[in-house]
This record gives C-alpha cells, structure tokens and sequence, in this order.
C-alpha cells in the first residue's frame, strides 16, 4: 500500500503540472490581455498600457512566461492578482473558507439525505413511496439552481421574512462570539438548502440504482437461499458492495467543490471562491486565474488518491500492487 500511494502521488504531482501548464497556455493564448481591460475602451493610454504589460512580463514569451511562473510557484510565490495588486495567496486565503463552509456542509448533507433515500426506496422498489421520491428526485434534477434559489428567496426572504436575502453576515448587526456563528448559520440556510435539493437527487439515483443492482447479484441469491437474513445479507455483503459507486461520487463532488458553487454563490452574494473565479475571469486576471486553477487541480488529485484508498478500506476485494 505505501508504495501504491506513493505512485499515486507521482501521478498526481505529474497531473497538477500538467494542469498548470494547460491551463497557463490556454489562458495566454486566448486574444486579449487583463492590461487592455484594465485600461479601458474609451480613451486608453497606450504609454500606461506598455508600462503595465513590461511590469508584469506580458511583453515576453508564453513560454519564458510559462517558466517564471513554475519557478515562483516552487518557490511559493503565486504572484500579485493584476486587477487588485494584492497578493494571489493572500486573496484566495480570504475566499476559500466562505466557499469550503457552504460546499462541505451541502455535500455531506446532500450525500447523506440522497444515500438513505436511495437505499431505503431500493429495498422497497416498486412501492408507493418509491414512485413519489423518484419523481420528486427528477424534478429537482431538472430544476435550474439559480432558479431555485431565487424562488427559495422570493419565499422564506422577501415573502415570509424569515432569513436574510444575501450575504454570509449581517454586516450592520456586526456581531460577535456566539450571536456571530448564529448569524452565519441563518446567512448559510438559503444557498445551503439550494445546493442540497439539485445535489441530493443525484445521490439517491446512485445509490439506489447500485443497492438494486447489488441485491440482484448471484451471490445475494445464493445467500437467501442458504436462510441468512436479510438485515444480515444487507448489512455485511449488499451495502459495501453498493456504496462504492457513492463513494466515487461524492469523491469527484469534493475534487470540483470550488466551481459548482459558482452560480448560487452569485444568487446569494455569498463571497466565496466560484464568484471569485468569475471576476477573475471576466477581467483576464491571469495570477488570480491561476491561482485558482492550481488549488482546483491540487484538490481533484488529493481527493482521487483519498477516494482510491476508501475503495480498499471499504471492499477487502480491492488490493493494490
């Protein structure tokens, strides 16, 4: 197994680099530059414009380019955001938390509310109840989240009054201590219920669709005929089986969490990385853009590896050499 997960690191070394190189190419090369935006399209100056490409070495070669920055970035240094002239590192450092808070909690949410439906409607397939899940499941699947959103906010926000609209905190109430962890909680409930509702659906069909499948199984068969119970044949064999499929996906949600949150997090004005991410795009600013792309990269690698090694924990079948 060490060697194993030290193949895995190699690989996922290789892939972040990779990554990193891609992304750097396919953002310099694209026409345009974040100088020519920054300057304007009324009345540029192009003695303003030509000092501020020879300041940050736009005036060089993608590739001399391209080996500045894998040095800086071996180095630690993921350079100064061009729109902003603050720090890369210290301004991704401020986004990161608002976006890791509301996309963990919605994704252990979703995984566990979609897994236990799925499973429960699975050992009762055909039943009245799994008919209605089903269709609600898809319904939601269907939903736009932006939508969705907007509909949750028109409801609880501006009809009932009950949450607050947008934002992580009450900026006039600035509370603190405990009242202050309240107030992020009740911020949290509207983007958190949205994300849940269009995520949960995909868990429950994953789950239940593998638990159906896995109860199907020869062996399964054979276990029933030998008089075990089912509690027993489900709990032992059935579920380890089916939730590896789960596993994988919630695995691949976790690797993406920065940027599937983009559009809910623009709804609510929730300051995290996806909206984050927009800006930076919108104004072609290239260490911000890939500063972001890394931490993206770094996390799909990290969770393949995580998510690799569960398998094995979870299905004694699994062994790597």
């Amino acid at each position: 197994m060490g060697s194993y997960i030290g193949r895995r690191i190699l690989t996922g070394t290789l892939t972040i680099i990779l990554a990193i190189i891609f992304s750097f190419l396919l953002i310099h090369l694209a026409p345009g530059n974040p100088v020519s935006i920054l300057s304007g399209r009324d009345n540029p100056s192009p003695e303003m414009e030509a000092a501020l490409i020879a300041k940050y070495g736009l005036d060089q070669s993608v590739f001399v380019q391209l080996g500045s920055y894998l040095k800086n970035i071996v180095q630690g240094d993921l350079g100064q955001s061009i729109s902003n002239n603050r720090p890369v590192v210290e301004m991704i450092a401020e986004r990161i938390g608002p976006t890791l808070l509301l996309s963990l909690t919605t994704a252990i949410l979703s995984l566990l509310i979609g897994t236990a439906l799925g499973i429960y409607c699975a050992r009762s397939a055909g039943s009245k109840l799994d008919s209605a899940l089903n269709g609600i499941s898809y319904l939601f699947d269907a939903m736009p989240g932006f939508w969705l959103g907007m509909m949750l906010i028109l409801l609880f926000a501006s009809g009932l009054k009950l949450l607050p609209t947008a934002g992580m905190v009450d900026l006039r109430a600035d509370y603190t201590g405990f009242a202050h962890y309240l107030d992020v909680l009740k911020h949290l409930i509207l983007p958190g219920l949205t994300l849940t509702l269009i995520s949960t659906p995909y868990f429950f069909r994953i789950a239940r669709s593998s638990v159906i499948q896995v109860m199907s199984e020869d062996f399964v068969n054979t276990l029933r005929a030998t008089g075990m119970k089912e509690s027993r044949i489900f709990n032992k064999y059935v579920f380890k089986n089916a939730i590896l499929p789960t596993v994988t996906v919630f695995g691949i949600t976790l690797a993406y969490i920065f940027t599937g949150v983009a559009i809910i997090e623009i709804v609510f004005s929730w300051p995290g990385m996806g909206s984050f991410m927009l800006k930076a795009i919108s104004s072609r600013d290239y260490p911000l853009l890939m500063g972001i792309y890394l931490i993206l990269s770094v996390s799909v690698a990290v969770n393949m590896i995580i998510v690799d090694l569960l398998y094995a924990f979870i299905d004694p079948r699994i062994r790597y050499k």
